[in-house]
């Protein structure tokens, strides 16, 4: 499977028709035919439904789409920013980061390292797992996650512990109360990400069986957003790192737990190797920040 083959599939799924896909493609039909089939047998799955009048995706088709298209964007923004890079003669210094962290203190770091003049920042939004993936690949250079991993080439810090809160409809019977975790657990439960695993959604889940607590999962989903937007949906709750209460929906409220210990760390992955000058402001002001933070100073 290659980049091209992610291209055409995805320019065929937006179309839903071979002959005006293979126009956009400035192909020939037959051949771009092939490579969806050639596609689908490396997959083992049906990414497509042919109907009379044209194609639809299948579930599986949905998923790989979504999929792709994320995979097609992180590398057009790599290679953009290494054109700059080039035209430029800046550093590019890569950022990954869980999503829940942009609604902290992060954007102040991210502020400030674009004021640098010889810094090109690349920043994608990577659960943990996928950040030392990528510090290891080279393809950044700093990830900010909540999951500790061992691994001899990378070195974790703990940044600070963050409180996690709840996530309720507005209508909910806790919505105006400081539940237990043993009074949540009668609720149904949306936990996010779904993938990869392991990830935030099983330190989530960790608490409730640590507790001899059995709790109904009632949806996984990839995104934060989509699980708060399930929320407000009335579905069910989320647990949620304190930081996503900056993130207002009129149909949420978000309430902090009875037992006042339980927290998410903020883990900032490097690799174990000299720090770059780019890697030395960005630990200076990393200092300041988590001093801000742990002070109760914001930005």
């Amino acid at each position: 499977m290659d980049i091209r083959q992610l291209r055409y599939f995805c320019t065929v799924a937006e179309e839903l028709n071979m002959t005006h896909a293979a126009e956009r493609l400035n192909m020939a039909q037959p051949p771009l035919t092939r490579r969806i089939r050639q596609l689908e047998t490396e997959l083992g799955a049906a990414l497509f439904e042919r109907k009379p009048r044209g194609l639809a995706l299948t579930h599986e088709g949905k998923f790989f789409l979504e999929h792709a298209l994320q995979i097609l964007e992180k590398v057009d923004t790599t290679v953009a920013a290494t054109r700059r890079m080039a035209r430029r003669g800046h550093q590019v210094f890569g950022i990954g980061m869980v999503g829940s962290l942009l609604y902290g203190q992060l954007p102040q770091l991210i502020r400030r390292l674009r004021q640098t003049d010889d810094i090109e920042l690349l920043l994608l939004e990577l659960t943990t797992v996928s950040q030392i993936q990528a510090l290891k690949a080279g393809r950044i250079d700093i990830g900010f996650g909540r999951l500790r991993i061992d691994d001899p080439d990378i070195v974790q810090e703990v940044l600070f512990n963050e409180p996690i809160v709840a996530a309720l409809p507005v209508s909910h019977p806790l919505a105006n109360t400081t539940p237990t975790l043993a009074q949540l657990a009668e609720y149904p439960l949306i936990t996010y990400p779904a993938s990869p695993r392991p990830s935030y959604a099983d330190a989530v889940l960790a608490l409730f069986r640590l507790r001899g607590l059995r709790v109904r999962v009632i949806q996984e989903t990839n995104e934060l957003q989509t699980a708060i937007g399930l929320v407000a949906s009335d579905m069910g709750f989320s647990l949620v790192p304190e930081q996503v209460m900056r993130m207002h929906r009129d149909e949420i409220v978000y309430v902090r737990l009875a037992e006042s210990n339980i927290t998410s760390p903020i883990i900032c992955s490097r690799r174990r190797e000299p720090a770059t000058p780019a890697m030395t402001l960005t630990n200076e002001i990393l200092e300041e920040l988590v001093a801000n933070r742990l002070e109760g100073r914001y930005p």
